[in-house]
């Protein structure tokens, strides 16, 4: 019976040691972010009540990432993938820890945090994507993607809701140091579990200038990158602003988990249909659409703020994301697997897709920080939201020209989802 359950979950594969510790890994990783790293924004907010510590917050993250992911790269490189994945769990860690610690001063440590943040997650998500690649094989690599994605949807649908109903119920801020103290724990284990993996030593130097060469060599990968930079400015600044509307709408923790759950309720149903029935044909078409919903849903709350329009909003980008993304991230991996030694520079490449989308990232909230120094919150931040919203509509009109040939299994979309770390997600 035992055996007859586990070949539907698994089906006939054969599971490796390392394939099911690096599973194990990123379901911590998934639970923990899942968990904590929303609130993190809500409690930073409670202590200053200013929108642009926030943002210097994320900007600090941000802003760091691409160094993260030049120096892990560089690790994965001359020593071990394994080394770069664990010190990433090893400074969330650490970031969680200060927060623990700082208290009702971590106000004071804004860019500390965030710099620790952005270093976490350059150095995991480079382990991580290198190690997946290496790791996996043809027969294994469905499976593994699969499994992936239904954690990290689940851990998108139990944690913002778990962890708001712990802040709801515990006095002061004993919630608030509850899970980041879980998360703290469940980053301990990661790395432990990390010890037991088997060490892949890489050969060769890091030649990022080589893959920098590329973009003008290349057409449709320097269109891929331009896309990933304007996809960077939506996510830049709406990562956080709609955690911190939903909360200022409600003054509810629990409302928020509870607006985790639902978008992310649909955004799992989304990816299994999209994943299930998107035909190659229709691909462009799909990214068409999911950046016309993803831009139109914006003009829903930039008018009026209250929770029934931002939980529409929630639903509304949390299925529109599937259609655009899935497509758009295998034409992202189909277009790098064509490119100049792309076997040996894989690395390389990772990190040069990453330093577009963290300027995006970056220039967006660059742009908040200046526009709130001038101008009334209340008039320059619902601007910045239509205009930076913008950025996952004119995708399509980048890649629309490249030929969309023998791409990527579709669950890769799925499995690559969470090292984007943006959108609109809670997680």
């Amino acid at each position: 019976m035992a055996k007859s359950i586990a070949k539907i979950f698994l089906g006939d594969v054969h599971v490796t040691k390392n394939l099911v510790l690096l599973l194990v890994i990123g379901g911590l990783y998934a639970i923990s972010i899942a968990l904590s790293n929303t609130f993190v924004n809500i409690f930073l907010w409670k202590q200053s009540g200013e929108v642009s510590d926030i943002a210097l917050y994320q900007l600090a993250s941000v802003a760091t990432q691409p160094v993260a992911f030049l120096i892990a790269g560089y690790i994965s490189k001359k020593a071990d993938r394994i080394i770069s994945l664990r010190l990433g769990v090893f400074i969330l860690t650490a970031f969680y820890l200060t927060v623990l610690f700082a208290g009702d001063k971590a106000d004071n440590i804004l860019v500390l945090l965030g710099i620790l943040l952005g270093m976490g997650f350059g150095f995991y998500w480079l382990g991580y994507n290198v190690l997946t690649f290496e790791i996996t094989e043809p027969d294994t690599r469905d499976f593994f993607n699969g499994f992936a994605g239904l954690l990290t949807s689940f851990a998108g649908m139990i944690g913002p809701i778990s962890a708001g109903a712990i802040i709801t119920w515990l006095p002061d801020t004993r919630g608030y140091e509850a899970i980041f103290f879980i998360s703290f724990v469940l980053f301990i284990t990661a790395v432990l579990l990390s010890f037991k993996m088997k060490h892949r030593h890489a050969e060769g130097p890091l030649r990022v200038n080589k893959a920098v060469a590329e973009i003008k060599e290349n057409t449709a990968w320097r269109k891929v990158l331009y896309s990933h930079f304007i996809q960077g400015l939506r996510e830049g600044i709406f990562v956080f602003v709609i955690v911190l509307w939903v909360y200022m709408a409600t003054n509810s923790e629990l409302a928020l988990g509870s607006y985790g759950l639902v978008t992310s309720a649909v955004s799992f149903a989304g990816y299994f249909l999209v994943s299930r029935f998107l035909k190659p044909f229709q691909r462009k078409r799909a990214i068409f659409i999911g950046g016309i919903l993803l831009f139109g849903a914006v003009f829903l709350i930039v008018f009026n703020l209250s929770y029934p329009l931002l939980m529409t909003y929630g639903i509304i980008v949390s299925a529109a994301y599937p259609l655009l993304l899935v497509p758009y991230v295998s034409l992202t991996y189909d277009v790098l697997g064509q490119a100049t030694s792309a076997g040996a520079m894989r690395v390389e490449y990772l990190i040069t897709k990453e330093w577009f989308i963290n300027g995006g990232r970056a220039a967006s909230i660059i742009l908040l920080l200046l526009g709130i120094a001038i101008w009334d919150d209340k008039q320059i931040i619902p601007l910045l939201m239509v205009i930076c919203g913008s950025g996952h509509f004119f995708i399509y009109f980048l890649i629309r020209g490249i030929k969309m040939k023998s791409m990527r299994n579709k669950k890769d979309a799925n499995s690559g989802m969470p090292e984007n770390g943006g959108g609109d997600s809670l997680n």
